[in-house]
């Protein structure tokens, strides 16, 4: 057992047993409640901790003494056949489940942006493209960029209709700009 801070002196075995030594002394009352009414009533409780954690409660398809089955994706199979059926028994079930609650206090955060997963790698290649900067030296090779800076072509096709499209104007955050745009026509 190891100790730190104002704790080290209860390394010392005797130090120790003269510290609990008073707790031995006291007459303690340990009072358990029943345990839950059965696996509904722990799905119960749960459930009211899954939204948004770490499975919806329409995943969820059944639950006895034993087991819960709920439905899961599986990413590998690109078909449309890719939800299946996981049955896991209870106590393995709770503690995946406990993995994704986080502690109280905090907040779970996606990245968007620049930062979402899809689009990352190339992403930060181009900003280091553009701001001149070199990947971290501690970085893996297949991390690094080779990519050199896209050049954006002055005549981008448009992803509409494949036509050329030209740039009228630029301008700056908060600028205005000195032509209008032309209004909207309706489809219909």
């Amino acid at each position: 057992m190891a100790f730190f801070s104002d704790l080290v002196g209860l390394a010392d075995p005797d130090t120790f047993a003269a510290h609990l030594s008073p707790l031995r002394k006291t007459e303690w009352v340990v009072y358990a409640k029943p345990p839950f009414g059965g696996p509904e009533a722990v799905l119960a409780y749960l459930s009211r901790y899954t939204h948004r954690v770490a499975i919806s409660n329409h995943r969820l398809v059944r639950a006895d003494a034993s087991t819960v089955a709920f439905r899961w994706k599986d990413y590998r199979i690109k078909r449309a056949d890719r939800m299946k059926v996981m049955r896991l028994p209870t106590s393995e079930f709770i503690c995946r489940f406990l993995i994704h609650v986080l502690p109280s206090g905090f907040h779970r955060i996606r990245h968007s942006g620049f930062l979402a997963n899809g689009i990352r790698r190339d992403r930060i290649a181009k900003i280091r493209c553009l701001l001149n900067a070199e990947p971290e030296p501690d970085q893996k090779p297949d991390e690094a960029t080779s990519a050199e800076c896209d050049v954006q072509p002055a005549h981008q096709p448009c992803p509409k209709c494949g036509g050329a499209m030209i740039v009228i104007e630029t301008f700056l955050h908060g600028q205005t700009p000195k032509s209008r745009a032309p209004p909207w026509e309706d489809a219909a």
